[in-house]
């Protein structure tokens, strides 16, 4: 079951690239939304995120014990989930899909209030839960987004 647990905890492996394994996690999860938007639609989505988040939970935990360490950055299970989030039920273009990108990134990065709060919680609750808080921010502006370019009408 370890094996499994690092293997969702790096997002298929993808959590070991050497630079920016963060941003490789979050794009892994930009790549698995299409994928299951191609497959299933997004009738799906929500239940496929909230089973993405109980995986994730356990999975960080596997990840952080494997490390001997918190939040070791080759988990990037939070990331997918996180980007899952920001895109829920969001018409996928290339422009949505970019913002959506864009703004998960900084809010992971930037980590406003009460993203910070989030990240200090322990264990995978902790490693899953900042990410998830980002992508509500990250989510509020990709709609915001859609909502500007449909006022204009161009969407």
């Amino acid at each position: 079951m370890r094996a499994f647990g690092l293997f969702v905890a790096t997002a298929g492996y993808v959590g070991y690239v050497p630079i920016a394994p963060g941003t490789a996690g979050s794009a892994a999860g930009l790549v698995l939304l299409v994928a299951m938007r191609f497959c299933a639609g997004p009738e799906l989505e929500l239940g496929f995120l909230v089973g993405m988040v109980a995986l994730g939970l356990w999975a960080s935990e596997v990840g952080e014990r494997h490390a001997a360490r918190e939040d070791p950055g080759f988990v990037v299970v939070d990331e997918v989930a996180g980007m899952l989030l920001t895109m829920l039920w969001v018409p996928l273009t290339w422009m949505t899909a970019l913002v959506g990108f864009l703004a998960f990134r900084l809010f992971d990065i930037v980590k406003p209030f009460p993203v910070r709060n989030a990240e200090r919680l322990h264990g995978g609750l902790g490693i899953m839960a900042d990410d998830l808080v980002a992508a509500v921010y990250a989510a509020v502006t990709v709609r915001l987004f859609v909502w500007i370019l449909a006022s204009l009408g161009t969407v």
